[in-house]
């Protein structure tokens, strides 16, 4: 998803490929089977997809559950064909991770486009705080500083909504 930056550019911004090469952002998001965002990470806007796919999955924390030792890693990995990479594939693998990515070239698998939608779902809830939907922070660490705190917000309004009776 792109957020752009206002005025000439800083840093982890670069030409997007889809609006006229401005500069801009992009967010990288990994999330679980609700929603609910565990990793975030804001690039240049001309960053491919699959060269964060491992750095999302390490960055995910871990995952409290059954007692005993919690989970570092998710089960399976789902992706549309911007992650499509056979080195990725084989380190998700190597980390008992198994990747479900559509292969370019090939038709969609049949079913994904429904379980990406809660990734696009994510991307909207995120960009209805107005300050991630178009960045004009000149750094990224304030911009991430907004990222982790929208992440925070929505992971509370889940947390509150459950609990409610």
């Amino acid at each position: 998803m792109q957020g752009h930056e206002n005025g000439n550019g800083g840093p982890d911004t670069g030409p997007s490929p889809v609006d006229r090469r401005k500069t801009g952002s992009k967010h990288h998001l990994i999330c679980d089977g609700r929603g609910t965002p565990l990793k975030v990470i804001t690039t240049a806007a001309n960053v491919n997809d699959v060269t964060l796919t491992l750095a999302l999955v390490d960055g995910v924390p871990p995952v409290a559950g059954r007692p005993g030792r919690p989970r570092r890693r998710p089960e399976a990995l789902l992706g549309d064909k911007g992650y499509d990479s056979n080195p990725n594939r084989e380190e998700l693998r190597k980390r008992r991770i198994l990747p479900v990515i559509s292969r370019k070239g090939c038709p969609n698998i049949k079913g994904l486009g429904k379980l990406r939608y809660v990734v696009e779902q994510t991307f909207a809830l995120l960009h209805h705080f107005k300050r991630l939907a178009v960045r004009w922070e000149r750094r990224t660490e304030l911009h991430d500083a907004l990222i982790s705190l929208a992440c925070s917000l929505i992971c509370y309004r889940r947390l509150k909504r459950a609990a409610a009776p």
